[in-house]
């Protein structure tokens, strides 16, 4: 079992910055692909990146060359930082911690963070 805690989110202006934090419980987290998604009322929650074990990251179009996700493997943490934020990034932003092994997935979810961004 993983237990993921989310912090960092906040309201902020078009333009600004948030980074956003999950810290794990686990001390394997270095094995797991760590992703942060997001979800706003009546929508599908999305990926909008992810990071796996050996660091190879993947961002949603919409947020490339904005936001960066990285990994401190000694902290059991991973990091989501948030530049140039615009209206539509706000949603409630989650960690998510994936393992697959064999036929075996482990899946599983923070509690959630809200980032507003207002205009």
């Amino acid at each position: 079992q993983v237990q993921l805690v989310e912090s960092g989110g906040g309201l902020v202006q078009t333009g600004e910055s948030l980074r956003l934090s999950c810290a794990a419980s686990r001390s394997l987290f270095s094995i797991y692909t760590m992703g942060w998604y997001r979800q706003t009322p009546g929508k599908q929650r999305e990926l909008v990146a992810s990071i796996t074990s050996g660091s190879t990251t993947n961002y949603k179009d919409s947020v490339k060359g904005r936001f960066t996700i990285s990994r401190d493997n000694a902290k059991n943490t991973v990091y989501l930082q948030m530049n140039s934020l615009k209206p539509e990034d706000t949603a409630v932003y989650y960690c998510n911690a994936k393992r697959v092994l064999g036929a075996v997935t482990n899946n599983y979810w923070g509690q959630g963070t809200q980032v507003t961004v207002s205009s």
